[in-house]
């Protein structure tokens, strides 16, 4: 298939980020629709893709490790007292088409198919807003809907063997820079105090996280509360990237015509952010 130009995401005025909807990607890569580059208002880029160290990261984008034993994250599966195997697992988000196409933001139809059989159907709604005149938000929404006709349930590397690896559902990938970016987040439940370091944020359930690189920080808050009782995925040391863990403990059961939706916002800033700055802007996204 003949890739798509991708579309262009527009706030403020500026292009702030452009949407590949048919990538041209080999099938390990689990092709799908993503959101790169991704930039501040200033023009920074905050997202990587394709990158050596885990070239199946794209952007911005919904991806997860296990659905019912198909991979839509890319790259190789983790296996239960084996490890990571390379499998011919991979399955493919398809586009279907737009339901509403306008400069800040869409709404997306896709087909999640492994094998060439439809698994889940997702509707997904991405939206660009202005907060300051250094800071934009990402709202991105995703609905997936069970329509292979019998109950389905998704995992993780965690819930397939290996700790602390509990990652899927939505992810962005940021760019590698000199320095591991700086990690922080909101109160935790216990005590309502803020953690720092990638060690207290990851696998918290937190209001939100943050990275801070160099000239830009970005703050992923849970838009909902069921989106916010999944536990964040962090990395900064090794690379650095944030995402949901739709699985942690347990595999996640979605049964026969099934729908679970979850909704994170990113706040999206010039410059280096503080908690308080960072909680700031959280409300304003979330509630505008």
């Amino acid at each position: 298939m003949t890739p798509a130009p991708p579309k262009v995401l527009r706030c403020a005025g500026r292009a702030v980020a452009h949407y590949t909807t048919r990538p041209g990607l080999a099938p390990d890569h689990s092709p799908r629709p993503y959101l790169h580059p991704v930039t501040t208002l200033a023009g920074r880029p905050v997202t990587e893709t394709v990158p050596e160290d885990h070239p199946h990261h794209l952007g911005v984008g919904v991806a997860v490790p296990d659905v019912a034993g198909h991979n839509f994250w890319g790259g190789r599966t983790f296996v239960r007292d084996r490890g990571p195997v390379a499998l011919d697992n991979h399955g493919v988000q398809r586009h279907d088409g737009f339901k509403l196409c306008d400069p800040d933001g869409f709404v997306e139809e896709l087909t999640w198919t492994a094998g060439g059989e439809p698994l889940l159907r997702e509707h997904r709604t991405v939206a660009a807003t202005a907060l300051t005149g250094a800071a934009w938000a990402l709202d991105l929404t995703f609905s997936l809907t069970n329509v292979s006709g019998r109950d389905l349930s998704i995992g993780s590397p965690a819930t397939n063997g290996r700790p602390g690896a509990a990652y899927g559902g939505f992810f962005w990938r940021a760019p590698k820079e000199a320095t591991a970016p700086v990690v922080f987040g909101a109160g935790m439940p216990d005590d309502g105090s803020g953690a720092d370091g990638e060690e207290a944020v990851h696998g918290a359930r937190a209001d939100w996280v943050a990275l801070a690189g160099e000239g830009w920080t970005l703050v992923f808050a849970g838009a909902t509360a069921r989106t916010r009782e999944d536990p964040w995925f962090v990395r900064a040391a090794e690379y650095p990237g944030v995402g949901s863990s739709l699985a942690r403990d347990e595999r996640l059961p979605v049964a026969a015509g099934e729908t679970f939706v979850r909704r994170v916002v990113t706040v999206v800033a010039d410059g280096r952010l503080d908690r308080d700055g960072a909680a700031a802007l959280v409300r304003k996204a979330v509630t505008s």
